[in-house]
């Protein structure tokens, strides 16, 4: 691995370890106090570090407790039950976990505090569906608008209408107990009502918008449940709080770029759109930076999309990667890097993939692409970056540097 490649890795571990949601967690419970018991619920793939530090501060004044979290994310706590289930697509498992969780938030009483946590992946991992909808319904209605290339704005505005617990419902079944939401976002925007189809959080999306979302890909749901919108004095005891983004991320990775010594640039933390095109823009990028006069570092953070076209094995950082190797390629000193903060990348092992000149110059980088087999192409030529679950989950950051 040359020497440009290790600097875009530490970089992208500088942007990871700033998402670590346990130090925020801890932040914001200390000094808490209630005079009732404490319930602990929550979904997402960082649920199980968050619920780590919520038993380091409430211990055992932890009554109950149980929070979602996906496969190979999990871990033991002492107080707190874990269930790891499906994602992106909801499964039986993820539906036994929201039962339990429904019933601990409909158990907690008025004095008592109810501490949720909610990071990414908590709309598939959190499945309680509507009365009227099966979950092979909604997991039908899921792989088609991912399939689709559905935003995540749009994904979580059809789960909540399809949902007994998302989009404000949480709130109601804790109701009349205290709630204190400790959100991690992976959302471009940080809108706290789309983060995890916001459980705890009014929501200003409507029966409606859920309509038009599924006539706009070819879909419809028999049954969509209307949602708690804001002025309801049902949120008055809830307390919703954003603890970590991917601008922290970003901004962190900038700071360890400057501190390698590369003059660097925070381009965006809002990227959005088709993977491969966004990564053409890239590419392009580093076609003006390089040669460079000095060694150079441009970041961002966000969440592209794939409409899938074929049918091979990837994520979209992956794919993002493939993409920027094939219009770089032949340039030299060139390093390209996307990779998810959570650890995994579409439904592989990987985080996402790490390119170079050389890597578009292979003869089936093209071939990959046309099939959105990112994945297979990576594993036989290298690139594939695997980092395991991190316990977080703040969207992607892509880095591009230019050495000299």
């Amino acid at each position: 691995m040359t020497s440009l490649a290790q600097s875009a890795l530490r970089i992208f571990r500088a942007a990871v370890k700033a998402a670590d949601p346990a130090a925020a967690v801890k932040r914001h419970l200390r000094g808490m106090k209630t005079d009732g018991e404490v319930y602990v619920i929550g979904a997402g793939k960082a649920a199980v570090a968050m619920a780590r530090a919520t038993e380091q501060v409430f211990g055992k004044r932890i009554h109950a407790g149980c929070v979602n979290t996906k496969y190979g994310h999990g871990g033991k706590l002492n107080r707190i039950e874990v269930q790891e289930c499906g994602h992106p697509i909801p499964d039986e498992n993820g539906v036994r976990g929201a039962e339990r969780i429904a019933e601990i938030a409909h158990s907690a009483g008025a004095g008592d505090l109810v501490v949720c946590l909610i990071s990414g992946g908590a709309s598939a991992l959190m499945p309680l569906p509507a009365r009227g909808i099966s979950l092979s319904q909604k997991q039908k209605i899921t792989r088609r608008l991912l399939a689709g290339g559905a935003t995540i704005h749009e994904i979580n505005c059809v789960r909540k209408h399809l949902s007994r617990i998302k989009g404000g419902q949480l709130a109601l079944l804790a109701s009349p107990a205290r709630v204190c939401t400790l959100i991690l976002s992976d959302v471009i925007g940080d809108d706290l009502d789309v983060i995890g189809s916001g459980p705890t959080v009014p929501d200003r999306s409507t029966v409606a918008d859920a309509k038009a979302i599924l006539a706009k890909y070819r879909l419809r749901a028999a049954v969509l449940e209307e949602t708690p919108k804001p002025g309801d004095p049902l949120f008055k005891n809830v307390k919703n709080i954003l603890v970590g983004n991917n601008r922290r991320a970003v901004e962190a990775g900038a700071a360890k770029a400057t501190q390698l010594g590369f003059q660097t640039r925070i381009l965006s933390t809002e990227i959005q759109g088709e993977a491969r095109e966004i990564a053409r823009v890239y590419a392009a990028m580093a076609k003006e930076m390089a040669p460079a006069h000095k060694p150079m570092c441009v970041i961002s953070g966000g969440e592209p999309t794939v409409t899938l076209r074929g049918k091979g094995l990837g994520g979209r950082n992956q794919e993002f990667a493939l993409a920027a190797a094939i219009d770089i390629a032949g340039l030299k000193n060139v390093v390209i890097l996307s990779a998810g903060t959570d650890g995994t990348d579409g439904p592989t092992d990987a985080a996402g993939a790490l390119v170079t000149g050389k890597t578009g110059l292979n003869p089936q980088a093209l071939a990959a692409l046309d099939d959105n087999d990112s994945y297979h192409f990576f594993e036989e030529a290298g690139g594939l970056i695997r980092t395991g679950a991190t316990g977080t989950n703040v969207m992607d950051i892509q880095i591009v540097l230019v050495g000299l």
